[in-house]
């Protein structure tokens, strides 16, 4: 069945906030018509150009190396306690992050036999006597959990060494999606230090040709702003890094589209419910109007 101009805009509105059965009914098409329909207009397959923009560069055999590890720190009176100075020590010498140091160290720490929760008590008892108030203590916490420091420590440098792949001396210029997005968002005036939101997807939906199409696209970017912000966070030795204001407000524009934005099939929707169960995001307000378009 042919259908008009007006129709087919029908139809794509429609499949916007319906499922295809839905559409269906609502038009009095046949559910093949408005597959059909659906699949000529191209708004609802994954965007490549989007894609192309929200992906790291690969990863290249760098030439450039990881910076050498700091040299062996040395062993120092810190508190009086000998054992609490070890484990302070040990601590130290993890977080070079060599990993033949941090294997020798985990073999230290066998070593030490005053149980590792006693000295998390001392060392809060002895932090509490330095700084003269109880919340001090709460620095102890984890003190003695080596294996936990070491993962942390693994992590990081094997972040470092990603980022080093992909951007070599280049990791904190801004990518083509961040400059995009300050461009998008230039004459846009702050409220608050913030972007306003209605104001944001304005700017962006204009810009059609750089929208996710489908809750995939913005799975893969989401991905592609948390991957920027673990990479570089890795190699900021403040630990203070964020991501800029411009790009903020783009991943929380594209996080709010999981809610806009219908699942093609079961397996997308699926997916989408993962990975809002491993972000940060799972108590977001837009919680309920995600899970209610995943689940509608």
């Amino acid at each position: 069945m042919r259908l008009t101009n007006q129709q087919r805009a029908e139809v794509i509105n429609l499949r916007r906030r319906h499922s295809l059965k839905e559409v269906a009914a609502l038009t009095g098409l046949s559910l093949g018509t408005v597959k059909a329909s659906i699949s000529r207009s191209g708004l609802f397959t994954d965007n490549p150009k989007h894609r192309g923009m929200f992906t790291l560069p690969v990863q290249l055999t760098s030439t450039e190396t990881l910076p050498v590890a700091q040299e062996l720190p040395p062993q120092q009176v810190v508190t009086g306690d000998q054992d609490i100075d070890a484990l302070i020590w040990l601590r130290q010498v993890i977080e070079t992050g060599d990993p033949g140091r941090i294997a020798q160290a985990m073999e230290a720490a066998e070593r030490i036999t005053a149980p590792l929760d006693e000295l998390e008590t001392r060392y809060g008892k002895w932090l509490v006597l330095r700084a003269g108030h109880v919340m001090a203590g709460l620095g102890s916490i984890g003190f003695a959990n080596l294996d936990d420091l070491a993962d942390r420590t693994m992590e990081r440098r094997a972040n470092e060494a990603e980022a080093m792949k992909r951007f070599g001396d280049a990791l904190w210029n801004d990518t083509q999606a961040e400059a995009f997005c300050l461009e998008a968002l230039r004459t846009v005036e702050q409220v608050k230090w913030d972007y306003p939101p209605e104001r944001v997807a304005e700017r962006f939906k204009a810009l059609p040709e750089l929208m996710p199409h489908t809750l995939s696209d913005c799975l893969h970017e989401l991905t592609y702003w948390d991957d920027l912000y673990r990479l570089r966070r890795a190699s900021d030795s403040s630990g203070d890094y964020e991501n800029s204001m411009a790009s903020n407000a783009r991943e929380w524009f594209v996080f709010g589209l999981l809610a806009e934005l219908r699942p093609r099939a079961r397996e997308e929707a699926k997916e989408t419910l993962r990975y809002l169960m491993d972000s940060e995001r799972n108590d977001m307000p837009e919680m309920d109007q995600i899970l209610e378009n995943l689940v509608s």
